[in-house]
């Protein structure tokens, strides 16, 4: 395993024995390091073997006593500064180490706000999960998301020059740095999970240690050293409100000047009916191998109602075409500077919605929109199905079963969120018509992700016209070809869709004249093209063929 290294010492063993202490020394030097997964501090020789490897859950730092003295040879390059990056790293990754899951505690103690929310699993295995380079790579690679941030960051420098900035669950600390880059004085960066270690990495080798301070832990339970200007945090998860970040982003706010700002500023949630025919089919499908009535002799039909109740109690992530929609949409919102964390406990979303068309509504579609509300201009970054694609995708819930909606009806119903220890929530939905009602019940914390990485496709049956006719006759095409007649610029323009074929002709009546290319002429291009564009062709050299037929069917009757 790869060891990050921190420079040489001598290595003495201290034994004591009674009031006396006695000193054994290794008088060659060896180099200190921590291991990659931040568990085990490493004592390595000048041959690169491996002396020592202590677990950092079992030892303890502390300072030299009156009688215990330490000195660094003058010839080693493990210099005061780099002692001191050794055991910055080294509390991290103490700091970091939950020793023993919470249990109950003394009248005395003081319970943490996050402990006493958080199941001690689920807060183990969050923090693992964002601890991984991976996870922050995923993110960081989100274009729309990064590069949202840091406009809306630099866009605004006036909120940040000379401020002192906070960055909620700072991760890798790319927030953190476009806060210094807009002329915050300085960033005091908050990280619970192993990625502090790493984001201290990345300080320090950008030489920003003096404006960047790593604070290992939990916004809940840490203190700051002043008063803060502005806040800054992705707090965001699926349906905006997963993984209960918001609720840690806003308790942020105790260590908030009067009149600080909070970087996003505001949060909108919205809802709309959707219909999906292909992915109600494939979710039921799923409970088919409960149907078997003799699998290896052996009946389970009984068990397929448990199982399609819990498909479909999974929140599908995807995304998908904006044609879903059977409604407009109405949004739920919250003002992170002003409203408190209980608003986020429990959710209630009423909705009247008036259907725009007719079909089978199969549940609500939710995506969000958060603001970063500045001096200088306010930015949005959305993840509505009409925007560029993020990592958040959107989310649907779907009903138990399809209700049939027309065009102009009003369904009523609601979804309610409520809060759970899992560091999720527990989601109802429903919806009524008349005397019909649907609705069903999910759990946000073990949702479907189902996209793929492919193209978003309409749904089926959405077009209203001929899709072909409509392009050859935005072309100018359609009357053209049936007399045999194409305009110059529109052969050329075809020309251009074949992969630059561009043929040499000669008008023998006015010689460097166009020449007028017969349909057929055209579809004996089209063959030799490459794979440019290739749907185009398919639809062009039909319609070619069509009105080819068509002309000979004529000729014949002549």
């Amino acid at each position: 395993m790869a060891i990050r290294l921190f420079g040489r010492a001598h290595f003495v063993d201290l034994e004591e024995d009674g009031n006396a202490v006695t000193s054994r020394q290794n008088t060659s030097s060896v180099v200190v390091g921590i291991t990659a997964d931040n568990y085990s501090v490493c004592i390595i020789d000048e041959d690169e073997s491996e002396l020592w490897r202590w677990p950092i859950s079992m030892l303890n730092v502390f300072r030299i006593s009156n009688m215990m003295l330490g000195f660094l040879d003058r010839e080693n390059d493990m210099k005061i500064g780099k002692v001191s990056e050794f055991l910055t790293a080294f509390k991290m990754c103490q700091s970091l180490k939950p020793l023993r899951p919470s249990s109950p505690i003394n009248d005395n103690e003081k319970v943490s706000v996050f402990d006493a929310r958080t199941e001690y699993a689920s807060a183990t295995q969050y923090f693992q999960f964002y601890g991984y380079l991976s996870q922050q790579q995923n993110m960081m690679q989100d274009y729309v998301r990064t590069s949202t941030y840091q406009r809306a960051i630099h866009i605004n420098a006036k909120d940040f020059i000379d401020k002192v900035v906070l960055d909620v669950g700072a991760g890798s600390g790319i927030l953190s740095f476009f806060a210094i880059q807009s002329g915050a004085r300085h960033v005091y960066a908050v990280e619970a999970s192993s990625m502090a270690v790493h984001c201290e990495e990345l300080v320090r080798r950008n030489n920003l240690l003096h404006k960047i301070t790593i604070i290992a832990g939990r916004v809940e339970d840490i203190t700051l050293p002043e008063p803060i200007d502005i806040i800054i945090s992705e707090p965001m998860g699926y349906m905006l409100v997963n993984e209960r970040m918001l609720e840690s982003y806003i308790h942020a706010r105790k260590f908030l000047k009067p009149g600080g700002r909070m970087f996003p500023s505001r949060g909108e949630l919205h809802i709309a009916l959707f219909n999906d025919e292909a992915l109600y089919i494939e979710q039921s499908s799923k409970a088919n191998f409960w149907c078997q009535e003799s699998f290896h002799g052996v009946n389970l039909s009984s068990l397929r109602p448990q199982a399609l109740a819990e498909i479909f109690k999974q929140p599908v992530v995807d995304t998908w075409h904006v044609n879903c929609l059977m409604s407009g949409s109405i949004k739920w919102t919250i003002d992170f500077e002003k409203d408190p964390e209980s608003l986020l406990h429990k959710i209630h979303i009423p909705f009247d919605f008036q259907v725009t068309k007719a079909g089978h509504v199969h549940g609500i579609a939710s995506w969000f929109d958060v603001a970063f509300i500045g001096s200088t201009e306010t930015v949005w970054l959305s993840t509505a199905p009409t925007e560029p694609l993020t990592h958040w995708y959107q989310v649907r819930c779907l009903f138990d079963r399809p209700l049939m909606v027309y065009a102009g009806q009003i369904v009523r119903g609601a979804i309610k969120m409520v809060a759970n220890e899992r560091q999720s929530y527990d989601v109802e939905i429903s919806a009524e018509l008349g005397q019909t009602r649907v609705s069903n019940t999910l759990d946000l914390k073990n949702p479907l992700f189902r996209y793929t990485g492919t193209a978003v496709l309409p749904p089926a049956g959405c077009a209203n016209d001929s899709p072909s006719d409509a392009l050859l006759q935005n072309n100018g095409l359609l009357s053209n070809l049936a007399t045999g007649q194409m305009d110059y610029a529109v052969h050329n323009m075809i020309n251009g869709f074949a992969g630059g074929y561009c043929g040499t002709h000669t008008n023998t009546t006015n010689p460097g004249a166009p020449v007028a290319e017969t349909p057929l002429a055209v579809a004996a291009q089209m063959v030799h093209t490459q794979d440019v564009n290739r749907d185009i062709f398919r639809i062009l050299t039909q319609s070619h063929s069509q009105i080819m037929q068509g002309q000979n069917v004529m000729q014949a009757g002549q």
